[in-house]
């Protein structure tokens, strides 16, 4: 039977605004030159936009809570989170308001993390700028805009070792972990390593290694991203 892949799913059909001069576009970033630099390759794209500016996700929830927002840019790298923890609130609301990672992050970790937790697209801040317009655009024809570099690095996370159709198809019971492991596999789709992971169980650095190797095994998986993916699977992300 043909690999089936792990359900990562990046909606195709995004609902934005008609009317460009009532476009609200919240950007969540720490730093004011990028701020600066994000609106205008915005406002090149909705000419009347009108941008919020969040520094912090605690920013970021109260402009929420206060305003509506058509758009929110949202950088990963903030000072007191993850931009994906975001991303992952925002889905909890009835009519969640589409997100787009704007970010210098291209692991796998934050890549899958991001698009499995919601986000409606991955761009990253080294791009050049015209090709981040061409993006932003692509949002504003109602298609996902993913940077090139993500997507060639999708496409090479396909092409690598799968699990079995079969072992894909189970449920979460057919393959079952101890706590301890289950805690592991958090760490590690976190984007934890192992050191990090081991300080925060109180193990050593050793102990954790052996875990993750019988982990591994264990799920049939050889990789961080397939982990990160197994992880968002199961419910701990």
């Amino acid at each position: 039977m043909p690999v089936v892949p792990i359900v990562l799913v990046v909606p195709i059909v995004l609902v934005v605004p008609e009317v460009a001069s009532s476009m609200r576009i919240l950007i969540i970033e720490d730093k004011t030159e990028s701020w600066t630099w994000l609106q205008q390759l915005v406002k090149l794209v909705w000419p009347g936009v009108t941008c919020g500016w969040a520094a912090s996700l605690t920013e970021a929830r109260e402009l929420l809570r206060q305003q509506q927002w058509q758009l929110l840019l949202v950088d990963i790298g903030l000072p007191d989170g993850s931009g994906i923890t975001l991303i992952q609130e925002i889905q909890q609301d009835s009519h969640p308001v589409p997100t787009v990672v704007t970010t210098i992050f291209d692991d796998d970790n934050n890549i899958f993390h991001a698009l499995a937790s919601g986000a409606q697209g991955y761009l990253l801040k080294s791009d050049p700028e015209p090709e981040l317009v061409g993006q932003l655009q692509r949002f504003k024809n109602g298609q996902p805009p993913i940077s090139a570099p993500i997507a060639r690095r999708m496409l090479q996370f396909f092409r690598e070792p799968r699990k079995d159709v079969d072992s894909l198809n189970d449920n979460d019971d057919a393959v079952l972990l101890t706590p301890r492991e289950t805690d592991i596999l958090e760490g590690i789709g976190k984007g934890l390593r192992t050191r990090e992971v081991a300080q925060g169980l109180g193990l050593s650095e050793q102990t954790v290694s052996t875990y993750v190797r019988n982990l591994y095994a264990k799920l049939n998986i050889h990789t961080r991203s397939q982990a990160t993916l197994e992880a968002v699977r199961r419910g701990l992300l």
